[in-house]
């Protein structure tokens, strides 16, 4: 049962998240997008969450200095700013696809759209990372889009707005949410799952090299199902104009080592993903905690020994 006090903010909090989606809802989408740019890049440095972008961005590029540091927090802001006053204009990007929204790989969808799934799409939060099942949605392809459930259920409505298209499946993270997935590509569906995000009942990696716990869902539950994984780079061009890449599908590794298959799977994934962050710092989301504290903290104590 709630706390008074917990049911009130959650309440407050709903109420302002419903008030702010209707507002920029009725924006035309590069007036809304723009909006969000502005807001989130003078409120984001006011938040605790700037410092932890900051440790995060020192730890993970030790050579850079102060300056691209701040640069690439001002551009990570901006590119969340948009992204918010984007989300309740998921339909008008759907039909930008092939406009402002470049795809590279068609024929992997030319593939889902002959032979059907099963097949688990994979990405991170970089741009705008809802693109990924809009893509889909534009080909009639509904894709099962794995979540982390909000702590607050009063806006849980919202993410059913997640959704491009009526088929789709929100799988909310936790043994329903694994027992869902395996159901979904019994089935020959579509999974998209953004894995870059601390998992503390995940597998220890590497990430920028530094140990990080990474959600490794993925692995067993492809290798079980026999199906193909495909990497998904969402990238903001400029504006609300993007670009999207699907990667060469890959099989589950099959050596008859069945962990060091799954770790090296896990690991490689991991590479990708820290290539492409590298490539457009300022589009990750850089104020999640990705890795341990200790490690964070040990990597600023070097930097600050060796300055």
């Amino acid at each position: 049962m709630m706390r008074p006090v917990q049911t009130l903010m959650f309440y407050i909090e709903a109420g302002g998240a419903l008030l702010a989606y209707g507002l920029l809802r009725i924006l035309p989408l590069p007036v809304a997008a723009t909006l969000g740019e502005m807001v989130l890049r003078r409120l984001g440095p006011l938040l605790a969450l700037h410092r932890v972008a900051g440790d995060n961005l020192r730890a993970a590029f030790p050579d850079r200095d102060q300056a691209w540091i701040d640069g690439v927090r001002d551009g990570m802001w901006r590119n969340l700013g948009r992204t918010a006053g984007e989300f309740p204009h998921l339909s008008k990007l759907r039909d930008q696809i092939g406009t402002e929204i470049e795809i590279v790989g068609g024929e992997i969808i030319d593939r889902i759209k002959t032979d059907g799934g099963p097949m688990i799409f994979l990405s991170g939060h970089m741009a705008n990372w809802e693109l990924m099942a809009v893509v889909g949605a534009h080909h009639d392809i509904p894709v099962d889009l794995v979540y982390r459930a909000p702590n607050n259920p009063l806006i849980r409505n919202l993410y059913d707005k997640r959704k491009p298209h009526p088929d789709s499946r929100l799988i909310a993270k936790g043994k329903d949410g694994a027992r869902d997935i395996i159901r979904s590509l019994k089935q020959k569906r579509i999974v998209g799952m953004l894995i870059d995000q601390k998992m503390n009942d995940g597998t220890e990696t590497r990430f920028f090299g530094m140990p990080a716990m990474t959600a490794s869902a993925f692995a067993p539950l492809a290798a079980r199902a026999k199906c193909p994984l495909v990497m998904a780079r969402i990238e903001r061009i400029s504006g609300s104009k993007f670009r999207v890449t699907l990667g060469t599908p890959m099989d589950p590794p099959s050596t008859g080592d069945a962990a060091a298959d799954l770790l090296a799977l896990i690991q490689s994934v991991n590479d990708t993903l820290e290539g492409w962050i590298r490539e457009r710092p300022e589009q990750w989301l850089w104020v999640h905690r990705r890795w341990p504290k200790p490690a964070i903290a040990e990597r600023l104590r070097d930097l600050r020994a060796e300055a």
